[in-house]
């Protein structure tokens, strides 16, 4: 867990969720956090926790929770609890916006699911009136369900629909490359440059026209990338590294033009280094999705292409990176 609390910004379904780590208690094997604003779309819709207990007590403002037909306004200082099982729904209520601490009893997948739905509204997969797009609707649908579900359609019905659209989709697959090349430098370097994407424009051209970062690599650097290959458009992407073993692993999940991850795995050789890049992505620029059923085979050529400009830049840059620090360290005359 986090050692301080940790804002999720739904802004999307009209609110932001407040991560409370003092809150999530292994041995009670509950879990709270704080919702702040005026909730909207999927989430005030009635729904049903399988398995989980949820209480709320209101902080300021006011909301609604409609349990058993029966309207309940909360406001400051009040409280009530949802049992497992119970068709319920919660609705901003007043004017303003509310703060509502939440605990759910037991705690699940739950900051799993709120991080989720983080990760939708940064990446727009969000209608503007709050309801998840079809594809992300489906994977919650069948990634969550088990706990936690709309009220209505039956759940079966919900499942076949998800499945449904998904098979719908798979004509929009989601890409997955593997590349692997040797490098006659120590594995030090080559995972140095690998794991600072700012050094990108430097080494892998023309690819990267430009590469900002939030610092220097570790678990949790963010970074913006601004690429291109052979066909005619350009992309733009942020990453977060989500793993750092450093000399040896580096994996990032990125979001953006593309969607999906990357793993960089840098091993020792006779003669250098040996790199494996494991690339799994989603088109998700409109242009790109359209044609991904229709230009698989120029789409997968162009990310070869790309890799290639890597293979070509990047033992040359790592030699003359060495080279200049050689000469810096010699001793002045």
């Amino acid at each position: 867990m986090p050692e301080s609390d940790e804002v999720l910004d739904i802004s999307a379904l009209g609110a932001r969720v407040v991560l409370r780590p003092s809150g999530s208690n292994a041995e009670s094997r509950e879990t709270t956090f704080d919702v702040i604003g005026r909730p909207r779309g999927f989430v005030a819709q009635p729904h049903v926790h399988t398995d989980q207990i949820e209480h709320f007590e209101v902080l300021s403002g006011e909301m609604l929770l409609v349990l058993d037909r029966r309207r309940h306004v909360l406001r400051q200082g009040d409280r009530m609890s949802v049992q497992a099982g119970k068709a319920h729904r919660q609705l901003p209520s007043g004017a303003g916006d509310a703060h509502v601490r939440v605990t759910v009893s037991p705690a699940g997948r739950t900051e799993e699911f709120l991080r989720r739905i983080a990760s939708l509204s940064r990446t727009g997969r969000f209608t503007r009136q709050g309801f998840p797009k079809p594809v992300a609707a489906a994977r919650l649908i069948l990634e969550f369900g088990d706990t936690g579900h709309a009220a209505f359609p039956p759940v079966p019905v919900q499942r076949l629909l998800a499945n449904g659209i998904l098979a719908v989709a798979g004509l929009w697959r989601e890409y997955a490359f593997v590349d692997e090349w040797d490098v006659a430098a120590p594995v030090s370097a080559v995972f140095e440059a690998l794991a600072d994407t700012r050094t990108y424009p430097d080494w892998w051209r023309p690819v990267y026209l430009d590469v900002e970062a939030d610092g220097a690599p570790a678990l949790g650097t963010e970074s913006h990338q601004h690429f291109k290959g052979r066909l005619p458009y350009h992309l733009r992407t942020r990453s977060r590294i989500t793993r750092f073993e450093p000399d040896h692993v580096i994996e990032a999940e990125v979001d953006g033009d593309l969607r999906g991850h990357g793993v960089w795995t840098v091993t020792p050789t006779d003669t250098g280094s040996h790199v494996r890049f494991e690339w799994t992505v989603h088109a998700d620029r409109r242009l790109l999705r359209a044609l991904t059923p229709f230009m698989r085979p120029a789409l997968r050529a162009n990310h070869a292409w790309a890799i290639g400009r890597a293979i070509d830049g990047l033992e040359p840059y790592l030699s003359r990176r060495e080279s200049r620090r050689s000469f810096i360290s010699l001793p002045s005359v």
